[in-house]
């Protein structure tokens, strides 16, 4: 579903606040949304500023489904055939992100935000970013942008992703237009991180239909339903970044980061911006869940996957839940390495049953205790290499972060009597017969 249509949707359901009491920037709008458990929300009056701030359309799996048309029970299956079949989406002459066009852009006069005492500066974090690299095509991504002049910004640039990769071949500038306000399915699909060369926008597509239209001043490509589009580049300058929150909801540490010089602002008549707050629950959901795809299609070559959760309590990126219907006695150990590789990040795997509910996780807990010994279920990687976001790793500067890795096959041993590993159900009765 489009932005708009969506957000009308969830506030005639019920499902989104509207707050028309005027608000600061300030870390009020962030300190309210963190207050709300980031439930969907418009800020209508935003003090020293014509544009509405809105947030909260990705901080649960419930509401990301709804916007993709789906149940979070089908969700997974829905990222996997989007990134399994790409479509690659009509390019028109004209989108309502164009509808205004500033040549001479002021960043002071959009609402970023503080977020916490101690950041850097102002961030815009709901950030779609693209760019084209000459041999591998379109890239899209999310970059954290930390204000640093009238129009200029740093950007969080991680290194071995796409667009650090393109930027550091790249002898001149590099092109990227940052798109805010924009639907689920484009927040998920720039999220997901497929194989070098498959196009983001080209999965949006897949998951629901839209449209884009030609930069006004780079050549790159947007989506036509954007609130607003940043257009600029990556220059070779670097500057001060950070320091800002980051998943892990710890203090990520001050950077040299490269300069984005922003050339042109584009939006809607009536624009909104897009907040999204660091290190709470849209953070974590952007990270972790475009990782089951991967790890569920990885987990497919050597078993039969029913699904896959990348946990909250792992910063929604150290730790992941497999569910298999096991059919050989090794499946569960075939699980753990192939979701390892599925999300090479993953510290810690647990693979259960498709008996056990993968959502709920104290059953997950009971499965552990009830079908798990560690003298033969337990599997331990030493000096893997991990995630810098992990502060327990081993790291050196220039260098990957390494960290010990534990699978846990807590799944019913093969051949056995499976009676004596399953719940025992009672039948439930019509109180009523027993209570009038």
């Amino acid at each position: 579903m489009l932005l708009r249509p969506f957000l009308k949707q969830l506030e005639e359901q019920e499902k989104l606040v509207r707050i028309k009491k005027e608000v600061s920037v300030e870390y009020e709008i962030a300190n309210i949304i963190y207050t709300l458990n980031e439930k969907p929300v418009i800020f209508d009056n935003v003090k020293g500023y014509p544009f509405p701030v809105f947030g909260g359309i990705t901080s649960d799996r419930d509401i990301i489904a709804q916007g993709l048309g789906t149940t979070k029970e089908k969700l997974l299956q829905k990222l996997v055939e989007a990134l399994r079949h790409p479509k690659v989406p009509e390019i028109v002459d004209k989108g309502p992100c164009q509808e205004v066009v500033i040549n001479n852009p002021d960043l002071k006069k959009l609402p970023l935000l503080f977020h916490l005492p101690d950041d850097g500066g102002r961030y815009a974090t709901a950030t779609v970013a693209t760019i084209k690299d000459p041999q591998t095509g379109r890239n899209v991504s999310y970059h954290r942008l930390m204000e640093r002049g009238v129009n200029r910004f740093t950007a969080r640039l991680i290194k071995g992703r796409q667009t650090r990769t393109s930027y550091d071949k790249t002898t001149g500038d590099l092109e990227m237009a940052v798109c805010i306000g924009n639907s689920v399915s484009v927040m998920i699909a720039a999220s997901l991180g497929p194989p070098s060369g498959v196009d983001e926008f080209s999965i949006a597509n897949a998951l629901y239909p839209m449209k884009m239209v030609k930069c006004k001043t780079k050549n790159l490509e947007v989506p036509a339903e954007s609130e607003f589009v940043i257009e600029g580049r990556l220059t070779k300058e670097v500057d001060r970044e950070g320091p800002f929150v980051d998943l892990t909801e710890t203090r990520d540490f001050e950077r040299k980061e490269p300069v984005f010089v922003v050339d042109c602002i584009t939006h809607r008549k009536d624009a909104m911006y897009q907040a999204l707050i660091p290190g709470r629950l849209e953070h974590k959901i952007l990270m972790g869940m475009p990782k089951e795809p991967t790890i569920y299609d990885e987990v497919s070559k050597v078993a039969a996957c029913k699904n896959v959760l990348v946990t909250m309590g792992g910063g929604s990126w150290l730790h992941g839940i497999v569910q298999i219907s096991k059919k050989n006695p090794d499946d569960g150990k075939k699980a753990i390495d192939a979701a390892l590789t599925g999300h090479k990040s993953m510290k810690h795997v647990v693979i259960i049953d498709d008996d056990v509910d993968i959502y709920n996780q104290t059953a997950v807990e009971w499965a552990i205790a009830t079908r798990f010994q560690a003298g033969k279920d337990l599997v331990v990687k030493l000096d893997q290499p991990g995630s810098s976001l992990d502060p327990s790793s081993k790291q050196e500067e220039g260098k990957k972060a390494l960290t010990d890795k534990v699978g846990v096959d807590a799944t019913i041993p093969f051949d056995v009597d499976k009676s004596k590993y399953e719940i025992v159900k009672y039948q439930r009765v019509n109180l009523d017969d027993y209570l009038r």
